[in-house]
């Protein structure tokens, strides 16, 4: 058996596929602690750790939607006391799905998606918009990218180069997603359409990660796990067995990856899950409930540090969790 293994693996690196760790780590909740609940809807988080300190963004609005929301960035030097740094608004528009990255010359850059309702259209008219900021609190006037109806929903750097995933056909079915990279976050260029195998949903919310040579993984709603090789403008696509919602994954130091997103099977949840090029399984279960997901996901002093929002105590608040692997 042992001998196949290994026959197995080295097959696999002779074709210049890099095995993934076989995940046998236990995730062990440490602590959750609410950390935003001052607005009426608190939603749509991301984390990142910048100049030694933490940075959460997320939607601050009347509800889930449709209502024009801003962006609320937070900052804490020890993930404990958190204050505000920065509200991103726009006049008329739904600022949402706001997700922090940190560019190569050093600044933060915040991709959010803004929406435009009009009377009996719910979903209305969107495109996305960048703001940057050098210090995590003066962010610039949101600029408007691509046309109307794309949505790009997270931001990965890559050896100079942002890529990112955009969603179009909200509100309709099926649904398309293009990919796309650029140098700067303002002019983007398209490098090829996901196509999904025997779906009547397309591919919606999507997080890509790059492995060490070069590979790149997607995670994308609602069970979708893909993997390409440069140009990336070939993939091969493993449906999951659940939905996933607001989905997000990182690779850990020791070369495993973890998923988190909204759990659909039974009630709503926020899980974190094991993941490889092909597989999500569930594997520890937030506090959470309801209105819920979209998290931030960073891995620090030896712990996975989880933002994420969830109603479970009522009110829609944002929380921070710390999770060990044992």
């Amino acid at each position: 058996m042992f001998v196949s293994l290994f026959k197995s693996l080295a097959a696999l690196c002779l074709f210049g596929i890099v095995p993934l760790p076989l995940n046998a780590a236990e995730p062990e909740l440490v602590s959750v602690q609410k950390i935003w609940d001052r607005g009426e809807h608190n939603a749509f988080t991301d984390l990142i750790r910048f100049r030694d300190q933490w940075w959460c963004t997320f939607r601050e609005a009347k509800d889930h939607g449709p209502s024009n929301g801003k962006v609320r960035v937070i900052v804490s030097a020890d993930g404990d006391d958190w204050t505000s740094a920065g509200l991103v608004e726009q006049e008329g528009v739904d600022l949402r799905d706001p997700k922090l990255s940190i560019m190569p010359d050093g600044r933060l850059l915040l991709i959010m998606g803004g929406s435009v309702y009009s009377e009996g259209n719910p979903y209305g008219t969107r495109a996305p918009r960048a703001s940057f900021s050098t210090d995590g609190r003066g962010w610039t006037k949101p600029k408007k990218l691509l046309a109307e109806d794309h949505w790009l929903w997270r931001v990965t750097w890559q050896e100079e180069w942002a890529w990112s995933v955009s969603k179009l056909g909200e509100g309709r079915d099926p649904r398309r997603a293009m990919l796309y990279r650029s140098r700067d976050a303002l002019d983007w260029e398209w490098i090829t359409e996901f196509r999904l195998p025997d779906s009547t949903w397309n591919a919606s919310e999507t997080t890509v990660r790059f492995m060490p040579d070069g590979e790149m993984i997607a995670l994308t709603r609602p069970h979708w796990i893909g993997t390409s090789r440069p140009p990336y403008t070939s993939w091969s696509w493993t449906k999951m067995k659940e939905n996933i919602g607001g989905p997000n994954f990182i690779r850990l130091p020791d070369g495993s990856l973890w998923a988190a997103g909204r759990r659909y099977a039974g009630k709503p949840t926020t899980v974190l899950a094991r993941m490889t090029r092909d597989s999500y399984e569930p594997a520890l279960t937030l506090p959470s409930g309801g209105d819920c997901s979209y998290p931030g996901l960073v891995w620090h002093d030896d712990l996975l540090w989880m933002s994420y929002y969830s109603s479970h105590e009522g009110k829609t608040s944002v929380y921070l969790a710390k999770i060990r692997f044992k």
